[in-house]
């Protein structure tokens, strides 16, 4: 099998069920804007997969978490907690509200959020926290809420990347406030783009909707009582949601199954890499099944490696307060840049074969122990 050649993609939708077919009533019906019956059915079917009272459906990840924000009143001179081994619209969300993002470290296992870690960055000027279920595996939740209710902090949900995820048993997107998903087409779920607001709270679901539809008082047409968003989702997205929803378990599944062919085939490698670990009270969605190469190993040396075996491969995302427009002078913060330089997201999607899964998982064997080769004779020159 390595001396044969692949292209397999890092990530690729699913189409399992009804997509077609409701795309195609969208196009016969012309219901293909922001108004028609697949809105609010996408809707409901997401609001009840989360097991929460309301799902509100726009048109980006991005925007689902601004509205999030929103939804909590977060404006300008505020402060919210962020991880900073985030993808970079966690943060761009509250710079959105005039607020003011502020970084902690991931914990190294699950490298998600370290709670043990966010009360020293609360100040008199933070509101809440954004806990981001990162590559798909869950928070742990149960600290961070205590440090929230401790010093009457909101929590908002990331779970851009965690379709399906559960911490103790419950699904993300029901264990705080307020949540956003995206919908991108890499997600376990896709629509193309698109986002959901989810929350039990009647009163942010209705300020949500309010601002997602430019502002527009829902019983008074062209009246706006405040300034709000263009954020709607296109009927047509919608169409595509509702079918992926319709086929959650199976989409769940396909991920579940893939993760257990790389832990079976990389199993015997964990002396050159760290596998992705699911803790004992989490359910880990494998978004992405993500390596963290061992610190004697070139990264971006193994990622242009499997490469040339036509396999892509994604670098962990850079810490957020290492980037222009968040960089401050002196900030450290260690786990998170370490992550950042050895991780590797690995193709991870509904339609990948075992072998698929073989091809990878031997070409990055051999790759590493190349690398590992190679590292270990300049040590010794």
């Amino acid at each position: 099998m390595l001396n044969e050649r692949r292209e397999i993609q890092v990530a690729c939708p699913a189409f399992l069920g009804n997509e077609r077919k409701y795309v195609e009533e969208c196009l016969e019906t012309t219901w293909i804007s922001s108004i028609g019956r697949f809105i609010g059915a996408f809707e409901h079917e997401f609001a009840r997969l989360c097991r929460v009272r309301y799902a509100i459906a726009c048109n980006t990840g991005t925007s689902a978490v601004h509205l999030a924000l929103l939804g909590m009143k977060v404006g300008i001179g505020d402060q919210v907690i962020v991880p900073s081994l985030t993808f970079i619209a966690t943060a761009n969300a509250v710079r959105y509200c005039g607020a003011e993002p502020i970084f902690v470290d991931s914990e190294p296992r699950t490298m998600n959020l370290d709670p043990e870690l966010i009360e020293r960055a609360i100040t008199p000027q933070t509101r809440g926290i954004v806990a981001v279920h990162l590559y798909g595996h869950p928070v742990d939740m149960d600290p961070i809420r205590e440090i929230a209710a401790r010093h009457s902090l909101f929590i908002i949900e990331d779970a851009a990347e965690a379709h399906g995820a559960r911490y103790k048993g419950r699904f993300v997107g029901a264990l705080s406030e307020v949540a956003a998903f995206s919908f991108f087409g890499n997600k376990i779920l896709s629509t193309g783009e698109g986002g959901m607001v989810t929350t039990d709270d009647p009163d942010v679901a209705e300020r949500v909707r309010l601002l997602r539809g430019q502002g527009m008082d829902p019983s008074r047409r062209y009246w706006f009582p405040e300034v709000g968003y263009n954020y709607r989702m296109t009927n047509i997205e919608a169409a595509l949601g509702l079918a992926q929803v319709e086929k959650a378990d199976e989409h769940f599944g396909a991920r579940r199954r893939v993760s257990q062919w790389y832990y079976r085939h990389l199993g015997s490698c964990q002396e050159l890499m760290q596998l992705p670990i699911e803790e004992k009270w989490a359910h880990h969605a494998f978004w992405m099944y993500t390596i963290v190469l061992r610190p004697w190993l070139n990264r971006d040396s193994v990622m242009r490696g499997l490469a040339a075996k036509g396999i892509q491969t994604r670098p962990v995302f850079y810490p957020l307060h290492t980037l222009p427009p968040y960089r401050q002078a002196g900030q450290t913060l260690s786990c998170a840049e370490s992550i950042a330089a050895r991780g590797v997201s690995l193709p991870t999607h509904a339609l990948l074969s075992e072998d698929d899964v073989i091809y990878v998982s031997e070409n990055l064997a051999k790759i590493c122990e190349k690398s590992k080769r190679v590292a270990s004779q300049a040590a010794s020159r």
